[in-house]
């Protein structure tokens, strides 16, 4: 995947030459690459059926990259899985098609609307869809057979994740429970399940949100814009930056203004916020990052703000 927005994007030997990749961390990269690519090579041969969760979003994308780059010149062999809540950003989904079709890949899409038009899951009264997408999701791993499933999760991103493993057992539920976390010494990953179990494998548990950025950059790898700063009609509530759109209304008197803003992560429209900033390409993105004292999902998502263990328990159940 390569870079189409120049504007966007600066090339490694000038990132370096500004001081943002040093050789250190052109090093640190390198490993965490080489770790990366050796977690999907063991999962795919040791797995029947793998997948690998694509949203768009740039650990996804970062995931797939490693992913294209374990198997070259092949293709990459497995399908990708994206839980379509119906509530994303446009440019999200475009660019999330716009990579399938010209990485050749087959995408399987399960559908929380699908699940409300039956009667199956409700909307939630905040409008918030992104914790109703456990049920699609272990719906889409059954019927496709899947036995490991790829996320795109790090463990700095939430206490929950941190304590979960590089190889995850889910049980015949789809469930998680952390205090049965299997030992990974060695870097000896442990897939062994019973039918009707499966696991969930994260090559990049061990990068920061810095790392991502350092290895978007060092790549030149493309992103949804909306990661960039960009001017976007937006409005304040619970102490975040919303986004006005068909799924993101302001309420009575929350005015609305056109601000500078990009985003750090990306979910649903309805939940994840925006942050002021001015950075237009990877340079300055590094460097705003590398000030940040907040984890992007606990600076920018909703559904994160719902009690102190909202991921733990929403991954219990059988969240990514």
């Amino acid at each position: 995947m390569t870079t189409t927005a120049p504007e966007a994007q600066r090339t490694a030997q000038q990132l370096a030459q500004d001081g943002v990749l040093s050789a250190a961390g052109t090093t640190a990269l390198a490993r965490l690459e080489a770790e990366a690519i050796h977690i999907i090579r063991e999962v795919v041969a040791e797995f029947d059926r793998p997948a690998m969760l694509f949203s768009g979003g740039k650990d996804s994308v970062v995931m797939l990259h490693l992913a294209s780059k374990a198997f070259w010149p092949g293709r990459v062999p497995f399908p990708v899985v994206h839980i379509d809540t119906g509530h994303n950003f446009p440019e999200v989904i475009d660019f999330r098609d716009r990579t399938v079709e010209q990485m050749g890949l087959r995408l399987v899409v399960g559908s929380v609307q699908d699940l409300i038009d039956t009667g199956e899951l409700q909307e939630r009264a905040d409008g918030t869809r992104n914790p109703l997408q456990t049920v699609p999701l272990l719906r889409t791993i059954a019927e496709n057979r899947f036995d490991a499933v790829f996320g795109g999760a790090r463990r700095d991103e939430d206490r929950a994740r941190a304590k979960e493993r590089i190889i995850s057992l889910r049980d015949e539920f789809g469930q998680w429970d952390p205090r049965s976390q299997r030992p990974e010494l060695w870097n000896l990953y442990n897939g062994r399940h019973k039918p009707g179990q499966h696991v969930r494998a994260f090559p990049i548990s061990n990068w920061t949100e810095l790392d991502v950025w350092r290895y978007i950059a060092y790549e030149s790898i493309e992103l949804p814009p909306l990661y960039y700063a960009h001017e976007r009609e937006v409005f304040h509530r619970d102490g975040m930056i919303r986004a006005v759109g068909p799924f993101s209304q302001p309420a009575p008197g929350e005015s609305t203004q056109t601000r500078l803003v990009r985003y750090r992560t990306v979910g649903d429209m309805s939940c994840t916020g925006a942050v002021d900033s001015a950075a237009v390409n990877n340079e300055l993105v590094l460097q705003e990052v590398a000030e940040a004292t907040v984890t992007e999902r606990g600076a920018t998502r909703a559904d994160d703000r719902l009690s102190e263990a909202a991921m733990e328990d929403r991954k219990k159940d059988g969240y990514f």
